[in-house]
């Protein structure tokens, strides 16, 4: 607590020399992004970074008014020129911006992820079928018919003298027999209609169900695998993990960090002004996914549960936000001082955690 009140001492004391807004003076806050950082109520501008910002504005005890810019880009450029004393919103801390001599960030106030946006199409009757009908699931029944095949023959070859009854001398009934043996030796059904006499017989038989146990244990795992695979792989997009971006098109939205990572994973990027706007060139089949803050994205989902998407299941990237300042602003440390003091005390995360839910 004692640092705390040093810090806004200092805080003061550097306002009432340096040249900037003044105590008196209402702030010129920049505002930009989407939800649930930005939202309007009305004519009111509301949301998590708005919240946050008119927490820590009560703290310093400073009034301000609120300037709403089209894209992030034109609000940290606001910033640049002097038409604003800081920026809020959802604005990545990126190593390009933070080499721009002419702004700062404050400590983050916020944590998220860079995340896709992919279309959610259920597969059709053919496509749920078609992995029953590949290689995988015809290989293994054919190989599994090769080898009742081959034990059918071995047991009519050792029976048909002894036991002719049971695996008669005429070849393709005998071996039948033979084949029928094997097969419900190997499910282990045991019927009893057909059993081998012979030592022979007895001695092939008895190497059948020894090999069964692994064979059908190993022929069920495969094609369990394979099924598994061959199903995962309906998605519509083809995209999987982050490397499958590459050579896809994909939505981004205008002056935001999700035009930096498209171009990191290779991907083709359409620009779209708004995230809304980048949503529907996905609905409309123009692009394959949509790249942006993982939030916003969680959040449109939320408020539109019939909307066919899905958000793919990996992240492209961590991502931190602040606010962005002049450099050398005297509001710095002040503001670093109520966004440190308002995360130990969770009151960033009741704040979140009231709009994400």
């Amino acid at each position: 607590m004692v640092r705390v009140n040093v810090a806004f001492l200092l805080a003061g004391l550097t306002a009432l020399v340096w040249p900037g807004p003044s105590l008196a003076q209402a702030l010129r806050v920049g505002v930009s992004g989407s939800p649930p950082f930005l939202m309007k109520d009305g004519v009111a501008l509301e949301g998590i970074s708005v919240q946050i910002w008119d927490e820590t504005a009560d703290r310093l005890n400073r009034t301000y008014e609120l300037i709403q810019f089209p894209t992030t880009e034109a609000n940290i450029d606001a910033v640049v020129n002097g038409k604003v004393d800081l920026a809020i919103g959802p604005i990545s801390i990126t190593p390009d911006r933070l080499a721009n001599p002419k702004i700062d960030f404050t400590q983050p106030y916020f944590h998220g992820t860079e995340d896709l946006l992919l279309p959610l199409r259920a597969p059709g009757l053919f496509a749920r079928l078609r992995p029953f009908f590949g290689w995988a699931a015809l290989s293994s029944a054919g190989g599994l018919m090769l080898l009742l095949f081959v034990v059918g023959n071995l047991i009519w070859l050792a029976e048909r003298r002894r036991n002719a009854a049971q695996f008669p001398r005429h070849y393709l009934k005998g071996v039948g027999n033979g084949m029928w043996f094997a097969l419900v030796t190997l499910t282990t059904v045991g019927y009893g209609d057909r059993a081998p006499l012979s030592k022979t017989g007895r001695t092939i038989a008895g190497v059948w169900m020894v090999m069964s146990l692994l064979a059908l244990s190993s022929i069920t795992a495969g094609l369990a695998s394979a099924f598994t695979v061959s199903l995962t792989r309906l998605d519509p997009t083809g995209i999987r993990e982050s490397s499958d971006l590459r050579g896809k098109s994909v939505a981004v939205v205008d002056g935001t960090t999700s035009e930096t990572w498209a171009k990191i994973y290779g991907a083709r990027a359409k620009t779209a002004p708004t995230l809304n706007a980048a949503i529907a060139l996905l609905g409309k089949g123009a692009v394959e996914g949509v790249i942006f803050d993982g939030s916003p994205l969680r959040y449109y989902l939320q408020n539109n549960p019939e909307a066919p998407f899905k958000i793919a299941p990996f992240s492209l990237a961590n991502q931190t936000y602040g606010f962005v300042l002049p450099i050398d602003s005297p509001l710095r440390t002040p503001i670093d001082v109520v966004l440190l003091d308002l995360q130990r005390k969770g009151e960033v995360k009741t704040i979140t955690d009231a709009l994400l839910q």
